[in-house]
């Protein structure tokens, strides 16, 4: 077929069921489409040389279809047509243009542009803006579309502001550069391969005559790792959608310092103005996925930009991430040399600030160096500890695995939570233990004494902490496999751990009996309750967002060091036994006028309107005040 549309579209699926399509010399319908038949012709026309719509066999269109020129004067439209593509009553003929833009509005579930030419603006954009004059009397508006999905196969099939016209319909669509991401991948990694051949040819390593049957039998494993890449960067995409107005005021700060400090332009890149932002989030609308997908590609660019700039790649540790990069073959064959690339830094660097932000969100690396001013190396390292010490590619795996009934909030609900403890370990990682650690040094620091405890949390959680962690997600978890709802509502209290791991190398005694005080402790002062009151605090600017994580981690912190208290001064040399709440008991017995006021002013927090920043930071002070005692 001439194009590129079947071969990179619509052979892909054997469900597809193609009820219209066009080029620059047919128009193509097929109301009723038989998704097998059409599949198989499909298939046999791309094999054809030269073929063309017209060589399609018409046997095979249901009733009311068929092939048409665009050449015609007028197109007679069925009535199973006009139900296809949601035409009016009475249609009876349709000039072409005419018929192809009621194609480009049909109600249909995927809108595929695999062609040249740009066929949708925004309606406040003139024909001239679009320069594509070519296609002027079939192009429409983002807001006259009717398809659930559009997926741009060929570029600049919309218009920015087309695109984000459409978002606020609630159709769901990128950008061509995510759409096409995967083939720039693709070609990314063909040259990086190349490169280190072609080194290894030099050396010796390799006869020049196998070079091209060597490539080629590494196309399949780079399809693997670039299709995996591509996933991974529409589920980031989903879950940033989900969040996109609770995290608004960080996406506002984001693109303030995009604009400050990478002269991006917002008028260029059609992103919204504060005040239109704001009127959208005043109607319960946010950022649309094609502006998301702009601030995705400048936060990766930036951060690679800033590791590739950093002494990262000097670590050890990010040996492995290299050879991850490559077909397995490579670093196989070649061994440690697949660690001379020329490039190494450099795809070390976006390898990592890719892993970053599709992991933790688009604004995940921002938020963490601007709430705690460490550099982008710093967060970046505490990235990497924190998802091997969380094993959070596997939560991933668990979350991509879910059965395609699973509603797509709760799976974000459930990544949402896995972000969460990313966003605090790292803040909690970079400003109180082991940034300067080599990698590989405190992964095996934190992993061993992490890992016991993590595989069954909720063991330590009971009563009302359980009851009310289940309570908060408990919407959430429809049609999620029993185990893994069972463990997410505690994913978050694993936060908990990394301080768990600090005190057990000062408190001699095993793992599991700090956990269960410092867990018993939640219970006895409310912990969850108290952070559940953090969240709801207000976070419209960066001190308000600082405030928060501020309040948090000394939450934290207090909990941590009463632990540290309790276990040192109840333990068997001071007559204590290994009952939790008896020791929490005794500790308490020796600080009862402070205890008795801590908890005196934690229940005046959950009277309704008292809870706020000032309130809550006079309950932390006395919290640290006895424990300091």
């Amino acid at each position: 077929m001439s194009g590129d549309v079947f071969g990179n579209g619509m052979l892909l699926s054997e469900h597809i069921r193609l009820v219209a399509a066009f080029d620059h010399r047919h128009i193509f319908l097929d109301p009723q489409p038989d998704a097998v038949a059409s599949y198989a012709e499909r298939r046999r026309l791309f094999e054809l040389p030269r073929s063309s719509w017209a060589d399609y066999d018409a046997s095979l269109i249901s009733d009311g279809g068929g092939v048409y020129p665009r050449q015609a004067k007028s197109i007679r439209i069925t009535e199973q047509v006009r139900h296809a593509l949601g035409l009016g009553e009475g249609t009876m003929e349709l000039a072409p243009q005419e018929l192809l833009q009621a194609i480009l509005r049909a109600p249909v579930d995927l809108l595929y542009n695999g062609g040249i030419g740009t066929y949708v603006k925004a309606s406040s954009e003139s024909q001239a803006e679009v320069g594509d004059k070519a296609n002027d009397t079939i192009r429409v508006n983002g807001n006259e579309l009717r398809a659930k999905v559009i997926v741009e196969g060929g570029n600049l099939g919309l218009t920015q502001r087309g695109r984000i016209e459409a978002a606020l319909g609630g159709i769901l669509v990128n950008t061509d550069a995510i759409d096409n991401s995967a083939g720039v991948d693709c070609s990314d990694h063909e040259v990086n391969i190349k490169i280190l051949i072609d080194n290894m040819i030099a050396a010796g390593r390799m006869d020049a005559g196998e070079r091209a049957d060597f490539l080629h039998s590494l196309t399949d494993e780079v399809a693997g790792l670039v299709l995996r890449t591509n996933a991974a960067q529409n589920v980031l995409l989903m879950n940033d959608r989900y969040q996109v107005v609770q995290w608004s005021p960080g996406f506002e700060r984001l693109m303030d310092w995009l604009e400050t400090e990478t002269g991006l332009d917002r008028g260029l890149e059609a992103l919204p103005g504060t005040a239109e932002l704001h009127a959208r989030l005043a109607a319960g609308r946010g950022l649309t996925g094609p502006e998301l997908a702009v601030l995705c590609a400048y936060a990766k660019t930036e951060l690679a930009a800033a590791l590739n700039a950093s002494d990262l790649a000097d670590d050890p540790w990010f040996g492995q991430t290299l050879r991850s990069y490559f077909p397995a073959r490579l670093p196989e064959r070649f061994g440690a040399e697949s660690d001379t690339h020329p490039l190494r830094r450099e795809i070390i660097s976006t390898v990592v600030a890719n892993d970053m932000i599709n992991l933790g969100g688009i604004t995940f690396a921002f938020r963490a160096m601007e709430e705690t001013e460490a550099s982008p190396a710093d967060v970046a390292r505490a990235f990497v500890v924190l998802r091997e010490v969380f094993d959070l590619d596997s939560t991933m795996a668990e979350l991509a695995a879910l059965p395609p009934g699973c509603p797509a909030q709760n799976r974000c609900a459930m990544a949402a939570e896995m972000r969460r403890l990313l966003d605090r370990g790292t803040r909690w990682y970079v400003t109180r233990h082991g940034q300067d650690q080599p990698i590989a040094e405190a992964i095996e620091r934190f992993k061993p004494r992490i890992d016991p405890l993590r595989e069954d949390l909720s063991r330590y959680l009971s009563g009302a902490d359980l009851e009310r962690l289940h309570a908060r997600l408990a919407d959430h978890l429809a049609g999620i496999p029993a185990d893994l709802a069972r463990r997410t509502p505690v994913i978050l209290a694993g936060f908990g751990l990394l301080d768990l791991a600090i005190i057990s190398e000062q408190v001699r005694e095993p793992s599991h009996r700090i956990a269960a005080v410092y867990f018993a402790l939640y219970d006895r002062l409310g912990v969850i309750e108290l952070l559940m009151l953090i969240t709801t605090l207000p976070r419209r600017n960066r001190w308000e967002s600082l405030a928060r994580a501020a309040l948090r981690d000394d939450v934290y912190s207090a909990v941590a060091d009463m632990t540290v208290a309790v276990m040192q001064t109840t333990g068997a040399s001071n007559g204590g036994g290994a009952d939790p709440l008896e020791r929490i008991l005794a500790w308490e017995r020796q600080h009862a006028g402070q205890v008795a006021r801590i908890k005196a002013t934690l229940a005046q927090l959950h009277r309704p309107g008292e809870a706020d920043i000032a309130s809550l930071s006079v309950a932390l002070k006395q919290l640290r005040a006895v424990v300091r005692r």
